[in-house]
């Protein structure tokens, strides 16, 4: 902990200076990418977006009859411009009741480096293993661990490797990576690789990978998955197919089956459910709502949730998550200090 307000320190200088500098010429017109779609009339800011984010409350389970306060985690989340087409991205564990090892790289979600033009973009560093489900893309504090499936929970995804994205038209990107296997369990020289393709219409948007992980030196998992989120309006539903092929155990093998369906209500609460079957004859399932009490912003949200399943368990989830901005609070700091 002490690291950590030494690191905060040494970040609040840095965006003070920064935001020194920026002042001093903040209209170089520089080039910025995004989905291969860039203007040159874009600045490129230098100054990160660091946060942390946490995420805590009470949990109770019915079937042992416990219920106790906990803390889901802590996180720094760093994202930041290196030059108009260079970008790095860190989320690093400080905290987690979900990761038994938070300590060295063993606690970074992910750290890349990125180069991106109109047209590719490639990618290094430890990053999520590319797998078409929606579920399987979400942030671990916007997840509901009872709630969601056995691969969810089990799954290594957090690996070294590499990555690169083309950009054939506007809201579509095929997807290449080779990394660590995440079936490696310790073990070195065994690789995973996944070829992907994720793509955004008007009511529509997909993420599919079909992928091999390799687990001894002659046998891999094959895997397809296929990612689909509707959209109507306020409305919109998931649903992820998902089957992998090998001779290990589940749920790292086996067939995946989810769908959840959302209900945003104005830019203050979300309705949610989610219903799960793995091959094992395996059923999960729950609901839950998200309130957010704070105007113009999500930093703060309050959720109540509840979650079972076939081996008929039953959990309820109550707390609040919230993002501390470091770079919004140093910003507003150092201007009332210039004034």
């Amino acid at each position: 902990m002490k690291k950590l307000f030494v690191f905060l320190g040494v970040v609040l200088m840095t965006i003070g200076s920064a935001v020194r500098a920026q002042e001093a010429d903040s209209t170089v017109p520089l080039q910025k990418s995004s989905w291969g779609d860039a203007e040159n009339s874009e600045v490129t800011d230098y100054i990160p977006d660091i946060s942390l984010d946490m995420r805590g409350g009470f949990g109770h389970d019915f079937g042992s009859s416990t219920g106790q306060f906990f803390g889901d985690g802590l996180y720094l989340d760093i994202n930041g411009n290196i030059s108009p087409h260079f970008s790095y991205s860190l989320n690093q564990r400080l905290a987690s009741t979900y990761y038994e090892d938070n300590s060295g790289f063993n606690g970074t979600n992910w750290l890349t480096l990125t180069y991106e033009n109109d047209y590719f973009g490639v990618t290094f560093g430890k990053d999520a293993v590319f797998v078409g489900s929606f579920e399987y893309d979400a942030y671990d504090l916007d997840t509901y661990y009872e709630m969601n499936s056995g691969f969810y929970n089990s799954f290594d995804c957090w690996q070294w490797g590499v990555s690169a994205a083309w950009y054939p038209a506007d809201d579509h990107e095929v997807l290449i990576q080779v990394s660590n296997s995440p079936y490696s369990f310790g073990e070195t020289g065994l690789f995973g690789y996944a070829l992907g393709w994720r793509g955004a219409w008007d009511f529509y948007e997909s993420y599919w990978t079909a992928n091999l992980w390799q687990f001894s030196e002659s046998e891999y998992v094959k895997s397809v998955n296929l990612g689909n989120r509707f959209t109507f309006g306020s409305f919109s539903v998931d649903l992820d197919l998902m089957g992998r092929f090998g001779d290990i155990e589940e749920p790292l093998s086996g067939l995946t089956g989810t769908l959840a369906p959302s209900y945003e209500i104005s830019d203050w609460g979300r309705v949610f459910a989610k219903i799960g079957l793995e091959t094992s004859d395996y059923m999960f399932y729950g609901a839950g709502f998200e309130y957010f009490p704070l105007k113009d912003t999500r930093d703060v949200r309050l959720h109540a949730s509840w979650a079972s399943n076939s081996f008929g368990d039953n959990f309820i989830n109550i707390g609040v998550t919230w993002k501390f901005d470091i770079t919004s609070a140093s910003k507003y700091l150092f201007g009332r200090m210039a004034r």
